[in-house]
């Protein structure tokens, strides 16, 4: 296998990885309707620090680093969404 192929493909394997690993949380905070234990400036440096991600890999034409920072900053989005909703209410 190419070099270049295996390294793509490790770079898909570990964004998936780190993508899907939200995916729980943000089906428990819809479910739950609650963001309450979750640190408001956790989910605020993490999500900057995927869009930094994702611009990074736009400004390297990286699709490995592209793809699952597009799909984790949505879901890290809508978790910080209801945290910052949740945290107006009260």
């Amino acid at each position: 296998m190419h070099e270049f192929v295996l390294v793509d493909l490790i770079g898909y394997l570990a964004g998936s990885l780190t993508t899907v690993a939200f995916l729980p949380q943000v089906v428990k905070t819809w479910k739950s309707h609650s963001a309450r234990d979750l640190s408001l400036a956790m989910l605020a440096i993490f999500t900057t620090g995927v869009l930094c991600w994702l611009l990074y890999g736009i400004a390297l034409g990286r699709w490995p680093i592209i793809i699952p920072n597009i799909v984790t900053l949505l879901l890290t989005s809508a978790i910080l969404f209801f945290k910052l909703k949740e945290s107006l209410q009260l």
